[in-house]
C-alpha cells in the first residue's frame, strides 16, 4: 500500500513539473522555428530546422541594448529603494507601539488592493508637471516602497526571540544596531525572498513602461519585445518567442545565484 501512495505521489509530481516546465519547452521550441512551421497543425515538438537567426531577427529589431540596459537599472533601483523603506518600517511596526500604528498598519496592506491602472492618471499627471515622463525616474520612484515588502519583512522581524534583542539592549546596542545586526541578518531569508520577487514583477512588467515612457530611450524589454509583433509584417510567432527567451534568460541566472545565497540564508538562521 506504501509504494502505491509512493507511486502516485511520484506520478502527481511529475505531472506538475510538465505542467510548469511544458510552457518554457514550447518558448524555447518555437523561437528556432521558422515562420511557416509555428502555422503548422498539429504543430511540431521539435524544429525540423533550428532558426538561429531568429534570434538575431528579435535583437536587431529594436535598440535591443538600450532596453536591457533600461530594464537593469530600474528593476535594481526599485528594489535598493525598496529595501530602504520597506526595512525601517517594517522595524517600526514590529518593534515599537504608537499611536494610530494599528490604523497605519491597515491603511498600508489596504494599498495592496489598490492596481497600478487605477492610478496610473493622477501619477502620470504628477510627474509630466516636473517633466519625468519618459526617463526612468517614471519607472523607479513611483515604486520606492512597497506595501507588500512591508508586511513580509514585519512578519519576519517579529519572529526575532526576543532574548537576543534584550541581550543587545543590555550590551546598549542602539536600534540602528539592533536592526542592522540582529534583525536584518534573522530575516535575511525573507529579504532575499522579497527583492527577487519584486526584480521579477519589475522586470517583467509591461504596463507601466509602456504608459511612463515614449521613446526607447527609456523603455524596457518587454516593450521592446512587445514590439516584435509586428515583424514581418504580421505576428511572428518564432521572433515573438525569441525575444520571450531574451527576457526570460536574466531571471533563470538571477535564480541560479539567488539559490545558493537562499540556502546559506536559511543555514544562518537556523544556527541562530
Amino acid at each position: 500500500m506504501k509504494n502505491h501512495k509512493k507511486i502516485l505521489n511520484y506520478l502527481l509530481l511529475l505531472l506538475l513539473a510538465l505542467i510548469f516546465i511544458f510552457p518554457f519547452y514550447w518558448m524555447l521550441v518555437t523561437s528556432f522555428k521558422t515562420r511557416s512551421e509555428t502555422l503548422l497543425f498539429p504543430p511540431t515538438m521539435w524544429p525540423t530546422k533550428f532558426q538561429f537567426e531568429n534570434y538575431v531577427t528579435a535583437w536587431e529589431s529594436g535598440p535591443f541594448i538600450q532596453y536591457t540596459i533600461n530594464s537593469i537599472i530600474s528593476s535594481l533601483a526599485i528594489v535598493v529603494l525598496q529595501l530602504l523603506t520597506c526595512i525601517p518600517a517594517a522595524y517600526a511596526y514590529s518593534r515599537y507601539q504608537f499611536l494610530g500604528k494599528k490604523l497605519f498598519f491597515a491603511i498600508t496592506i489596504i494599498t495592496l488592493m489598490i492596481p497600478a491602472q487605477l492610478i496610473f492618471i493622477p501619477v502620470y499627471l504628477q510627474l509630466s508637471k516636473v517633466q519625468l515622463i519618459d526617463t526612468l525616474w517614471a519607472l523607479i520612484l513611483p515604486w520606492s516602497a512597497s506595501a507588500f515588502g512591508i508586511f513580509m519583512i514585519r512578519q519576519a522581524f517579529m519572529q526575532v526571540p526576543k532574548d537576543l534583542i534584550n541581550a543587545a539592549e543590555l550590551d546598549h546596542a542602539n536600534e540602528f544596531q539592533i536592526m542592522t545586526k540582529i534583525m536584518i541578518p534573522y530575516a535575511k531569508p525573507t529579504i532575499i525572498t522579497f527583492s527577487l520577487f519584486s526584480f521579477i514583477t519589475h522586470w517583467n512588467d509591461y504596463f507601466w513602461p509602456l504608459i511612463m515612457t515614449t521613446t526607447a530611450k527609456a523603455r524596457t524589454l518587454p516593450v521592446g519585445i512587445s514590439a516584435l509583433r509586428n515583424v514581418e509584417a504580421g505576428v511572428a510567432h518564432n521572433i515573438v518567442m525569441a525575444g520571450n527567451v531574451i527576457l526570460v534568460i536574466p531571471l533563470l541566472i538571477a535564480f541560479y545565484f539567488a539559490q545558493e545565497q537562499i540556502m546559506n540564508a536559511f543555514t544562518f538562521s537556523g544556527e541562530k
